[in-house]
């Protein structure tokens, strides 16, 4: 768990990219269900997720998606995409394009950074 308030809780995907998903707490199966303050939650969480992961990262690209078909419960992933990923340009559900590039993802430090935003914003 990187960050967990009243609203929504933060953790990693286990990715070959950094990956965050934000979990919205209460049981609602649409972005539209959510009471005005959980959507401003969820939404400013997001774009912390996506200022920090290309302020740490400096990816090519910045994926979002929420799909919630499998797990029929609002949630957003956030994902840091690099031209030589495996499945860029396609999604990370898509069709593998490559043997993707290795790299360090060095998610305990990034972990670190992400809490401090975190903790500026919603504490």
């Amino acid at each position: 768990m990187i960050f967990e308030n009243e609203i929504f809780y933060a953790e990693f995907e286990s990715s070959e990219v950094p990956w965050i998903k934000l979990f919205v707490k209460r049981k609602c199966t649409e972005i539209s269900d959510l009471e005005d303050f959980e959507q401003e939650a969820i939404f400013k969480a997001s774009l912390l997720c996506e200022r920090a992961l290309r302020e740490f990262y400096k990816p090519d690209k910045i994926n979002w998606a929420s799909f919630a078909n499998y797990v029929p419960q609002v949630h957003i992933h956030i994902q840091a995409r690099f031209k030589d990923d495996s499945y860029f340009p396609e999604s990370l559900w898509g069709k593998m394009q490559r043997q993707g590039a290795k790299r360090d993802l060095r998610l305990e430090e990034f972990e670190r950074f992400l809490k401090q935003q975190f903790a500026r914003e919603f504490c």
